[in-house]
């Protein structure tokens, strides 16, 4: 049993950074902990590995030439899931792509292969949720606000379609669950957080906060949705289905 322990930020340039360090040290972890965690007891050996761009970088483009650029946005989405223990999947994966003379990518014998599949369309399918049920509300500053709270992180991996699709206004799309959003000033989206954001986790701007018209808005978009349910074929499970409720409270059609 391997009881070497990295340490790392829990960033995925940290991870691809933990990589660089195990081949150069030739030193493999069987733990990969947040710095600053307490060592395991009996650990053999321990390790704090330091972010290095430059290090992840090399990792990447020495991926990307062994298993393609496809599979390496699967990784990435993959360690987007968020899951427990994926980021020592993904460690020993990426290993396992260095280490073997033929790719890894269709051994569906390999239980590491199969998880990072699992997750990666784990987080897909988060993504096209989110391009399918973000609902902005109309802020008094003439900037459209959504929030949303992803199973995983999926954010990021939409932000180049709202930018695409709403490029002539002013948006912020926020993370109440991991705290952190995205302005878009009509030029480029950065991420942003804000210092108290209690007030959203209700998924409702309050209505000081809304523009003048955008109450009146939202009683038209509900009215609208009333009157073209045909109430002889509306079919509660199949709404769940293609509209899970964990989005009905971001949703405006949906509130009371």
């Amino acid at each position: 049993m391997n009881d070497t322990v990295f340490f790392y930020d829990k960033t995925f340039d940290g991870l691809l950074s933990a990589v660089f360090d195990a081949y150069s040290r030739k030193m493999f972890p069987g733990r990969l902990l947040k710095t600053g965690d307490v060592a395991p007891l009996f650990a053999d050996s321990c390790h704090t590995v330091a972010t290095d761009v430059e290090h992840s970088s090399r990792v990447m483009t020495a991926l990307r030439s062994k298993l393609g650029r496809e599979v390496c946005n699967m990784l990435l989405y993959a360690w987007l899931s968020e899951v427990e223990g994926s980021d020592e999947m993904l460690f020993r994966y990426i290993c396992k792509a260095f280490d073997r003379e033929q790719t890894i990518v269709w051994n569906f014998g390999d239980s590491d292969v199969l998880e990072v599949m699992r997750l990666a369309r784990k987080t897909a399918r988060e993504e096209q949720m989110l391009k399918q049920f973000v609902r902005f509300q109309k802020a008094a500053d003439d900037i459209f606000f959504a929030p949303v709270r992803p199973l995983c992180n999926a954010l990021p991996l939409v932000i180049n379609h709202f930018a695409d699709r709403f490029a002539d206004q002013q948006w912020v799309i926020y993370d109440v669950a991991r705290h952190y959003g995205y302005h878009y000033d009509l030029k480029d989206a950065r991420e942003i957080t804000f210092a108290d954001d209690d007030h959203l986790l209700s998924g409702k701007l309050d209505e000081s906060l809304m523009a003048d018209d955008e109450k009146l808005f939202q009683d038209l978009w509900k009215g609208y949705f009333k009157a073209i349910a045909i109430k002889e074929r509306i079919n509660p499970r199949k709404q769940k289905q293609d509209m899970p409720v964990r989005f009905w409270e971001y949703l405006t059609e949906k509130q009371t």
